[in-house]
């Protein structure tokens, strides 16, 4: 085991890779306390809204200046719409499909972060970037397509369509974090509770209130008991320790490292669906997966030889 003592120089070095994997740990098996509060008969949209309006309230008591800041710059608010929207997209998709093909959809952000640098930070299209755009594309036909066959890309279900579409913000929150590098790290880390918590419960809102009770897509909120609590209350717990791991790793580590270190994600999700149900990894979705993965590291490489 290293050693982790304050006064060792080893330790502190590999400390924030600990941070990020425990980041990615937690992301990777939030579809469990996810079900199973889905179980109990809270909506995962209901869920995260509460873990975050928990991260919300923990951030103001800390720095209460910082709703200031978040109210005066509009581009936060973006930061806010597109981390909630990360949310819905990813929380619900995991509680409702399989979580491997769900979050192998999610991770393909090397498609939609090139489009969006192109339209919010202006950036030219490169060639490396097609290649990513390629090699994800490719992917994304493998995951999708029947056993065997190869296809148009196109999700069968609801949580594969929310897989993708978290993907999309994910993506976006990403590149607005870019553009908000100057705000401080506070702001942006409210902004994203923020977007956590309203998000989330406003799409809950609008489907119970289209829907009702004669089809309940999502059911109105109710404050869990006994196990349902406990999960409740775990959960935001173990969120909120894996932003501020993920605080402490990608500020002392370099942006592309840490890019590459949270793909682990991918296989925490893989095996802990492998272990706790009945998901199998083919072949093909395998190498489609590996594609997948190939593309968001090699974004990474770009953003370190860009800068």
């Amino acid at each position: 085991m290293p050693d982790l003592k304050v006064g060792s120089a080893k330790g502190w070095k590999v400390l924030p890779y600990l941070a990020l994997m425990l980041n990615a740990l937690v992301w990777g098996v939030s579809w469990w306390p996810l079900r199973e509060l889905q179980a109990e008969g809270l909506h995962p949209l209901w869920a995260s809204a509460a873990t975050y309006v928990l991260g919300t309230i923990f951030v103001l008591a800390v720095k209460p200046s910082v709703w200031a800041e978040f109210c005066k710059n509009r581009p936060l608010w973006v930061l806010a719409f597109a981390a909630g929207s990360t949310m819905v997209g990813f929380n619900w998709g995991v509680s409702i499909a399989e979580v491997i093909r769900v979050v192998l959809l999610f991770y393909l952000m090397p498609i939609w972060a090139v489009l969006l640098a192109r339209l919010v930070l202006k950036e030219q299209i490169t060639w490396k970037g097609l290649l990513r755009v390629a090699l994800a594309w490719l992917g994304a036909m493998l995951v999708l397509s029947p056993p065997g066959q190869l296809g148009f890309p196109m999700p069968q279900v609801l949580g594969e369509w929310l897989g993708l579409m978290g993907g999309v913000f994910f993506a976006l929150n990403n590149i607005m974090l870019k553009q908000q590098s100057g705000r401080t790290g506070e702001a942006r880390v409210f902004a994203m509770f923020v977007g956590g918590a309203l998000v989330p419960a406003g799409v809950a809102l609008m489907l119970a209130f289209v829907f009702g009770q004669t089809d309940p897509v999502v059911p109105w909120p109710f404050i869990p008991t006994g196990s349902g609590m406990a999960i409740l209350l775990g959960f935001a717990i173990f969120l909120l320790t894996a932003n501020y791991a993920l605080q402490l790793g990608a500020s002392r580590l370099p942006a592309n490292v840490t890019a590459v270190v949270m793909l682990s994600e991918v296989v925490f999700a893989t095996l802990s669906a492998i272990w706790l149900t009945d998901e199998t990894l083919t072949l093909q979705t395998g190498i489609g997966g590996g594609l997948i993965l190939l593309a968001a590291g090699l974004s990474a490489l770009e953003d370190t030889s860009a800068h």
